[in-house]
């Protein structure tokens, strides 16, 4: 069927939905005073989606799938707002939703995992083998500073300095800095991939300078001790701000057959839901920085522990959660 044709004969169908979605809007008491649109909403949403799927087999107009998706995604939030409580609906995205969209997005996640972990783990290497090299990364006041937080003779808090700070201070400390750097990573996609690749070379090179330094002059229990809490939040955040970054410049170099406008806005509203999930493990990772990991009291073992089953938790979340859900029902 040609594209002429297949809107001629659906027309009246996405007209019924459109009229649905004007009347659900619009606030309860003011729903009681006019008449319900013609037809039943949940079958044209259901029919909605058929067609959507048929323009997308078909190769139709990127403006026809535009407007076709448009109507999807608004049905989809109208029909879920209206049987689900705000509850129900951030569990069944933590829970379900988001641990598929991450899988259904492995490539970038692979690339923005590979640049990170890879920087990282070659400079912690580097560092054992020529150790001079942190002085190329870091300048000796920074060093210095390094050195002087995981000094295990020197304080009875680990991490940044906080005589006059509270953990509730550097709790918002955290969350800000984290944030921070999770936002830039994502944005610089739209500069065509260099700054996202920028961002997590960076960082990835300088966390890996100052762990291999710290662990070359023997300071490998105030350090590791310290970061094994947050670190699978943290990093596992960083990674997946990386990915959001990479989808938007997969939009931009290679936006397929769509127009570059179109895929951005696809691709974006991925690229957001990547970034929910990365901002609520910044938040994690926050919390157990500022409560949790400072605290030189708490043996080492213990923090290990808790460490390793953080990472195996976030794994599991990332890997199972959610198997049933195609990342076609999440694109929706």
């Amino acid at each position: 069927m040609k594209q002429v044709q297949f809107i001629e004969h659906y027309q009246t169908i996405w007209s019924q939905l459109q009229a649905w979605l004007d009347y659900l809007a619009l606030p309860r008491r003011k729903r009681h005073t006019q008449t319900a649109p013609t037809g039943q909403f949940a079958e044209l949403y259901r029919q909605t989606c058929h067609h959507l799927a048929l323009a997308q087999a078909r190769h139709y107009s990127p403006h026809l799938l535009e407007r076709l998706n448009h109507l999807v995604v608004a049905g989809h939030q109208q029909f879920y707002r209206e049987r689900e409580p705000i509850g129900s609906r951030v569990w069944s995205f933590l829970a379900l939703e988001f641990p598929a969209q991450v899988r259904a997005q492995w490539r970038v996640l692979s690339l923005s995992a590979a640049v990170f972990y890879g920087s990282m783990l070659l400079f912690i290497f580097l560092t054992q083998w020529q150790p001079d090299l942190v002085y190329s990364v870091l300048d000796p006041m920074q060093i210095a500073e390094m050195e002087s937080m995981y000094d295990p003779q020197l304080h009875d808090r680990l991490g940044r300095e906080r005589e006059a700070d509270s953990d509730f201070y550097m709790f918002g400390h955290y969350i800000r800095n984290n944030t921070s750097i999770g936002f830039q990573t994502f944005t610089s996609g739209l500069l065509f991939g260099i700054g996202t690749l920028f961002i997590l070379l960076f960082n990835g090179i300088v966390l890996g300078s100052v762990a291999g330094h710290l662990t070359y002059i023997g300071y490998n229990d105030p350090f590791w001790g310290f970061v094994v809490g947050h670190s699978a939040f943290e990093l596992t955040a960083i990674v997946l701000s990386g990915a959001a970054g990479f989808k938007l410049t997969q939009a931009l170099i290679f936006p397929g057959r769509k127009t570059r406008l179109y895929a951005l806005r696809t691709n974006g509203r991925i690229a957001i839901q990547l970034m929910y999930g990365a901002a609520l493990l910044f938040l994690m990772a926050a919390f157990v920085e500022a409560f949790w990991s400072s605290r030189v009291q708490t043996p080492l073992n213990v923090k290990y522990a808790i460490g390793g089953l953080f990472w195996l938790l976030v794994m599991a979340w990332l890997g199972w959660a959610g198997r049933k859900h195609t990342a076609q029902q999440v694109d929706v």
